[in-house]
């Protein structure tokens, strides 16, 4: 069973940065694809990021593409997410999540996701 504790959420103006942590126990961290999802008020969960095991290939939505820079550190059982020129839209609940699977796009990476942390919030305010 693998917990996930998300960190780094708050408050940050528009255009500011932000960097969420994602600390990950009980697995074997390397055997997992990490990924970065968000839900804003009244919206569904949505694919942002994910990095594949050994961290070589990335995939993004196209909301944050060019923005938003997801990366693991295998020795430390973490993920992360810079997130930079944040927009007011960018308002969300972000949580983290695992799979041993292995996936292409947005709607199968939310499906393969096996485990899933309890979310950080991040308010950008316009």
């Amino acid at each position: 069973q693998v917990q996930l504790v998300e960190s780094g959420g708050g408050l940050v103006q528009a255009g500011g940065s932000l960097r969420l942590s994602c600390a990950a126990s009980g697995g074997t961290f390397s055997r997992y694809a990490m990924g970065w999802f968000r839900q804003a008020p009244g919206k569904e969960r949505e694919f942002v990021a994910v990095v594949r095991r050994s961290g070589d290939f990335t995939e993004y939505a196209d909301s944050v593409k060019g923005r938003f820079t997801i990366s693991r550190d295998n020795a430390k059982n973490t993920v992360y997410l810079q997130m930079n020129s944040l927009k007011f839209e960018d308002t969300a609940v972000y949580y983290c999540a695992a799979t041993s699977g292995d996936y292409s796009g947005a709607y199968y990476w939310r499906a393969g996701m096996e485990y899933w942390g309890k979310g950080t919030l991040v308010t950008v305010s316009s």
